[in-house]
């Protein structure tokens, strides 16, 4: 799962809102526990392949889905932020 980007939520009614838009979308995703290291809050966040980005934005975007943002893991293990 090295290229897979991690979606984090302020609500867990917003996380299982994406979890079905994304999986009626056909998008590979995987609910994950938000790692300690991002600020969220929400315990649930989504992993998804980092090939899928621009169709999980639109989706996001087109849906108002409310984010605390995308994040990929950086090489230290750690998660940076991409988008907000």
């Amino acid at each position: 799962m090295d290229d897979w980007l991690l979606i984090a939520f302020d609500s867990t009614q917003q996380a299982l809102r994406a979890e079905m838009l994304l999986e009626y979308a056909e998008i590979e995703i995987d609910l994950f526990p938000t790692p300690k290291d991002v600020t969220a809050g929400c315990a649930l966040s989504i992993l998804f392949p980092g090939s899928e980005l621009s169709v999980v934005q639109n989706i996001i975007e087109q849906e108002k889905v409310e984010i605390r943002g995308i994040f990929k893991k950086n090489n230290l293990d750690h998660y940076e932020i991409i988008e907000r």
